[in-house]
């Protein structure tokens, strides 16, 4: 939180207490913030945060108030120095290549100045490059260094601005390499592989992503001289990017994997948050939660929601939304309905089944489908945010979600649709922003009511805030 925020909220707290000279001995359903007044300070910050000024949001190496600590998790919430942490954020996945070239590098640093000059916290990027161009990994264990700096200077940056970062380690699709590129290099290596999914049995490539995992989780960032698993500015790992293994609709196999990479993650680095990176598809060992699924298809895909995130290991549940993809291109209400459902039934399974929290990582929705406009853009996003509000303050698993995906000025010839370019698109960054606020607010007073008297045994299980948080 900047110092001016900070000033505000102390502000706001004080003369709102000194108002209500009971409030210490009330109970926290009593001691509420008006809708007036949270209009107002959302209003204020909200305003106050979008100019995206040059030094908007960048840390100071100084900044004893807040210290960059890593984030925890804590029953079914995030925490960080012991206070919720309530994720807004967004993906960019090419940021490391971007930050190769000197000609583009300038674009990672505006990327965070402007996400965080709207209140985003996190984004979830690319730690992997495989065999292709600007590879990270150009075979396996081989790298190549300058795109080792440049995944550096990524870290570095996203802590300068105060966002931390969701690194996923590999993909399910042949974009930027992933499983396909390891089954390649197997076959290069003389293996008898029959398809793509052998990435999750064989125990060469196995191997082969494994090694990939430990280099990366052990590098010595060249810019802050932070090794990568020691590092805060990391939020956690991704094991893969969208995992699917259709050869066996039991789940078996992407079972086993996740178990033994989760596992391995661990044993590297049990320090940051580990997820899978699912996409929340719910499979054979919750059949009465199989209709929930967009489509029939969807339970054939090896995956299998519940299973898949009771593994040791495990931090957090991760899903994606993609009503246009899964249901119908054409924009309909339907769309936002499913939203709806879809998020709830993940928020109650994580609740109830995981005692974990859930980000849905990938949400969004695509200018290239039929009927596009941005007031349905709009409404989609603050259906997702609303509903995590919903969950937040009655102390529920669903802890943030990740636009995809945020790009800055002139990148738009890497938009696939879905991009959100925030200087174009003003009524989306207020609801961005907005929501940025809420969230600050929240955790905020959530910090000030325990200093107050609140009993933090009973974590937020008791929280009812006002309906305009």
């Amino acid at each position: 939180m900047d110092i001016h925020t900070t000033i505000l909220l102390s502000c706001i707290l004080l003369v709102y207490n000194l108002n209500n000279t009971n409030c210490l001995t009330l109970g926290l359903n009593e001691d509420q913030v008006s809708n007036a007044m949270l209009d107002k300070t959302t209003n204020h910050i909200s305003n106050h945060r979008i100019g995206y000024d040059d030094d908007m949001g960048r840390m100071d190496d100084g900044d004893e108030d807040e210290p960059w600590t890593m984030v925890q998790k804590s029953g079914k919430q995030f925490v960080v120095n012991d206070q919720p942490f309530y994720v807004n954020g967004f993906n960019t996945y090419w940021l490391m290549v971007f930050a190769v070239d000197a000609s583009t590098r300038g674009k990672v640093t505006e990327l965070f100045q402007q996400a965080s000059g709207v209140g985003m916290t996190v984004c979830r990027t690319w730690a992997f490059n495989d065999g292709q161009w600007r590879a990270l990994q150009k075979k396996p264990s081989v790298y190549d260094e300058d795109v080792f700096k440049a995944l550096d200077f990524v870290v570095s940056e996203a802590k300068k601005f105060k966002i931390r970062l969701i690194l996923s380690l590999t993909n399910n699709w042949d974009s930027y390499g992933g499983k396909p590129q390891y089954v390649r290099w197997g076959k290069e290596a003389g293996l008898n592989l029959t398809n793509d999914d052998d990435f999750f049995s064989h125990p060469t490539l196995k191997d082969y992503y494994k090694a990939h995992v430990k280099t990366v989780l052990n590098r010595v960032n060249t810019i802050t001289n932070i090794t990568y698993k020691d590092d805060p500015t990391i939020f956690a790992w991704e094991l893969i990017n969208e995992a699917r293994c259709t050869s066996d609709p039991s789940g078996d196999k992407l079972q086993e994997w996740i178990e033994e990479m989760a596992y391995y993650v661990k044993t590297v680095d049990p320090k940051h948050l580990v997820e899978i990176g699912l996409e929340g598809f719910y499979g054979p060992s919750t059949p009465n939660r199989v209709p929930m699924n967009p489509n029939t298809y969807c339970q054939q895909v090896g995956t299998d929601f519940i299973r898949n995130h009771q593994v040791l290991g495990v931090d957090f549940a991760s899903v994606h939304i993609y009503a246009d993809s899964w249901i119908s291109p054409p924009i309909s209400d339907t769309h936002i309905t499913f939203t709806k459902s879809w998020m709830q039934s993940h928020i109650d399974d994580a609740e109830k089944y995981l005692g974990m929290p859930v980000i849905f990582s990938e949400f969004g929705v695509s200018a290239k489908d039929p009927g596009f406009n941005t007031s349905f853009r709009d409404n989609l996003i603050s259906t997702v945010y609303n509903t995590l509000l919903d969950s937040a303050r009655k102390g529920g698993s669903g802890s943030g979600s990740l636009l995809w995906q945020v790009f800055p000025d002139g990148t738009e010839y890497m938009d696939d649709g879905y991009a959100i370019i925030l200087s174009k698109s003003p009524s989306t960054t207020k609801i961005i922003s907005r929501h940025s606020t809420r969230l600050t607010l929240f955790n905020s007073l959530c910090n000030w009511k325990c200093r107050w008297g609140c009993k933090k045994r009973h974590g937020f299980d008791e929280f009812d805030y006002h309906a305009e948080l």
